[in-house]
C-alpha cells in the first residue's frame, strides 16, 4: 500500500475500471479459498467418521436401531374415518374436541383391536388347537 490511489482525482472511466479489476481479484481469491475450506470441511468429516466408527466398534454398539411391530390404531373419528390414533403419545385434535363436548373415550374405540388377544391371565395350551 505504498502509493495511496486518490480517487477524487480519477475519472469516472477509470473508477470503474478499478471496480472491475477489483471484482475479478476478489472473486479469484474467494473461490480459492472456499475451495480450501471445502477440502478441510471434508477431511474433518472423515476423521470425525473414522472417530465415531472406531467407537463404536469399541463399545460394541450396533448401527442397526430395534424393530418395534406396528402399533394398530384402537380409536377412530366417526365423522373422517382415515383419522385413527393406537392410543399412544398426545391425543388427537379430533378426539380432544370430542372429549370436551362431553363424548367418552369408548365411543371411539374400533371394535376389533383388541377381539382376538387373551386376557392377561389366560394361557394356550401347549400342543392341542383351541377350541372354539
Amino acid at each position: 500500500m505504498a502509493n495511496k490511489l486518490n480517487f477524487d482525482s480519477m475519472s469516472v472511466d477509470e473508477l470503474w475500471q478499478l471496480h472491475e479489476e477489483l471484482g475479478r481479484v476478489l472473486s479469484t481469491r474467494l473461490t480459492t479459498e472456499k475451495r480450501e475450506l471445502e477440502k478441510r470441511l471434508s477431511q474433518l468429516h472423515r476423521e470425525d467418521q473414522a472417530r465415531y466408527t472406531e467407537m463404536q466398534a469399541s463399545s460394541g454398539i450396533s448401527r442397526s436401531r430395534r424393530k418395534y411391530p406396528a402399533v394398530l390404531p384402537k380409536y377412530r373419528n366417526p365423522n373422517t374415518p382415515g383419522e385413527t390414533w393406537s392410543g399412544r403419545g398426545k391425543q388427537p385434535r379430533w378426539l380432544v374436541a370430542a372429549l370436551k363436548t362431553g363424548r367418552r373415550i369408548e365411543e371411539f374405540a374400533i371394535a376389533q383391536a383388541g377381539a382376538n388377544k387373551r386376557k392377561s391371565g389366560e394361557r394356550r395350551q401347549k400342543g392341542h388347537a383351541s377350541r372354539v
